[in-house]
């Protein structure tokens, strides 16, 4: 198999799933059906016993059908990028998707059970509403690229519900606005990655917006959304924020100085094509803005800050966390952490231990504010060591395979999913042929132009074929076998 063969372009992926055979099998073993013979005559047997004739003997249960899962047609996109990730030697690898619920030599669901579910009711047509995702992570998602990649392609494969979470305003003087409303000004961004702690708390955004100024206004343009929600900070004399289309109020909070996160719901009328929110005052906080469709399909926010690591992350407030996501309702939660952990350790500033035990305390907090979603873990990209002189050969950062060990202990030991990034790239020297390729920014720390599409590829691809190769759980038990001899990079072979 060539390179640009890998994953899921080029045919669609069908597996089947077989009765007792093949690559991954679903299956229940019981022993051989055997005739009954008719007993001896008797002369007088007693009364209670009935002889049960041949035809009526007891036969074992046939077992139910399996769902087929087949992986959505590849768009032309996908196409060139899986064609470029070949020629950058980025094959891909496969997702860790630990069993959560043994059962014998079997397994009944696997950490990643709850997303391929909602998978399957999209493909099947039953789903009833939306399918959220939420991305946590650091500057590597920030920008958005990577998981538009993961978003537009699963939204192309299992339809598309909407933007889900937005901001106010960007998280910096810069950068593009397809996640954010738009606005002149009179905004001031406060984030979890500041180097201290700034004064209010977080919301599963980490970050929230001041108003600067009265009448700080930013403007959402409308896809059709039926409703949204104003997620906002009551802070003591923060003044009251509004909610308008046109002239029209469709909704004002009532601040108390509660210092708690708090929700507003707002319908929008049909026909709407733009709501603004309005700060009455200086001094009220958004946290975020909630617009999306009811229909089913696939939803993304975008949850990545700048500086992001495990450890800052205990800044979200608990119960904003839980309210929030009770929201959002996810079905995964992955979070894109390693890259300023493996900085921080070769700074000294930090060290495994520390990282294990705040990976470990996120990730509980977040699965137990949202108890029905999977949860993924992705690993750091290659990374190299700090250096102003460019001509010298890039030295691998010390820390980096560390991290990502003890990244997927902590996920498996916690009942996640864990993708390592790293490998799935090309591992050791993957960097290095990026920046050749001129898909990385100067600071050698972040990938720019298509190097970002490929990265979201090889989540996207990873999952997708997990989806595929599992067998669904049901009430028999799944008894998983992977498949003996297939590369990290391969692809479960298309039905002719």
């Amino acid at each position: 198999m060539t390179h640009s063969e890998v994953g899921w372009g080029g045919r669609r992926a069908v597996f089947h799933v077989l009765a007792c055979c093949g690559l991954l099998a679903a299956c229940e073993i019981g022993s051989e059906v055997r005739p009954l013979t008719a007993p001896e005559p008797v002369t007088a047997p007693p009364a209670a016993v009935v002889a049960r004739p041949p035809s009526e003997a007891p036969r074992p249960p046939e077992p139910e059908p399996v769902p087929r899962r087949v992986a959505p047609e590849p768009t032309e996109r996908t196409r060139s990028t899986q064609a470029l990730a070949g020629k950058l030697g980025a094959l891909g690898a496969k997702v860790d998707d630990p069993c959560v619920a043994p059962v014998g030599t079997g397994c009944a669901r696997t950490a990643l059970a709850s997303f391929f579910e909602s998978l399957d009711s999209l493909s099947a047509g039953t789903a009833s509403g939306p399918t959220v995702i939420e991305a946590f992570g650091n500057s590597l998602i920030a920008g958005d690229r990577i998981v538009d990649i993961l978003r537009d392609d699963l939204g192309a494969g299992f339809g598309a519900a909407g933007r889900g979470v937005l901001l106010v305003d960007r998280m910096a003087p810069y950068g593009g606005r397809g996640r954010t409303g738009y606005s002149k000004g009179g905004w001031e961004p406060r984030t979890l990655g500041e180097l201290r702690k700034p004064p209010h708390p977080f919301g599963v955004t980490g970050v929230y917006h001041v108003a600067t100024v009265a009448k700080a206004r930013s403007r959402f343009k409308l896809e059709g959304e039926p409703r949204g929600t104003l997620w906002w900070l009551d802070v003591p004399h923060g003044g009251a924020l509004t909610v308008l289309s046109g002239d029209t109020v469709l909704a004002r909070t009532e601040p108390t100085g509660s210092g708690e996160s708090r929700a507003t719901r707002f319908e929008l009328p049909a026909g709407t094509t733009s709501v603004d929110v309005v700060a009455e005052a200086k001094g009220a906080v958004v946290q975020g803005v909630v617009l999306q469709h009811a229909r089913p399909g696939i939803v993304l926010d975008m949850l990545g800050v700048p500086s992001a690591d495990a450890s800052l992350y205990a800044r979200l407030d608990d119960a904003a966390l839980r309210s929030q996501l009770a929201e959002r309702d996810p079905r995964l939660l992955v979070f894109f952490l390693g890259g300023n952990e493996s900085k921080r350790l070769e700074w000294k500033r930090t060290d495994l231990e520390t990282l294990r035990k705040d990976l470990g305390a996120l990730l509980r907090r977040a699965r137990a504010a949202a108890p029905g979603s999977a949860c993924l873990v992705v690993g750091p990209m290659d990374a190299v060591r700090d250096t102003k002189d460019r001509g010298k050969a890039f030295t691998q950062r010390p820390f980096l395979e560390a991290v990502v060990e003890a990244e997927r202990e902590v996920t498996q030991a916690e009942g996640c999913a864990f993708f390592n990034l790293y490998a799935a790239m090309g591992g050791k020297g993957a960097l290095s042929r990026f920046h050749q390729s001129g898909f990385m920014h100067e600071d050698l720390v972040h990938p720019r132009g298509r190097g970002l599409d490929v990265l979201g590829h090889l989540v996207t691809d990873a999952l997708l074929r997990a989806w595929v190769e599992t067998p669904p759980a049901s009430r028999r038990v799944a008894a998983l076998s992977p498949a003996a001899g297939s590369p990290p990079g391969s692809t479960v072979e298309a039905a002719p």
